[in-house]
């Protein structure tokens, strides 16, 4: 019996974990998300937007509504570089945040 092996001319290979991994858009910027959790009060949070980011009250406060009452608010915009900073300065408040580019 003569079996003939035709090989493949091109090799499929799966995907890594770095290529279907999003890729950063260059000119979009990051955002910081900050979401609600069951820990924080209101008015600790709204607090924390006055102290951090020198928001006035009312930005603060409607900022605090948003991330009650939606689930989350994009509390600042930058480079990602710098809302890896705010996300890290949120973590040490104790708030639940992350980080995406904005992508409307």
């Amino acid at each position: 019996m003569g079996w003939v092996s035709v090989a493949p001319t091109e090799i499929e290979r799966p995907e890594s974990a770095e290529e279907s991994a999003v890729v950063p858009e260059p000119d979009v910027p990051w955002v910081t998300l900050v979401h609600n959790d069951p820990v924080n009060l209101m008015s600790y949070v709204t607090y924390v937007f006055q102290a951090y980011f020198g928001y006035p009250k009312d930005k603060a406060h409607k900022l605090m509504l948003d991330v009650h009452q939606k689930g989350r608010a994009v509390v600042s915009s930058g480079s990602r570089e710098e809302m890896e900073r705010d996300v890290q300065a949120m973590h040490g408040y104790g708030l639940w945040a992350t980080l995406t580019q904005d992508r409307n």
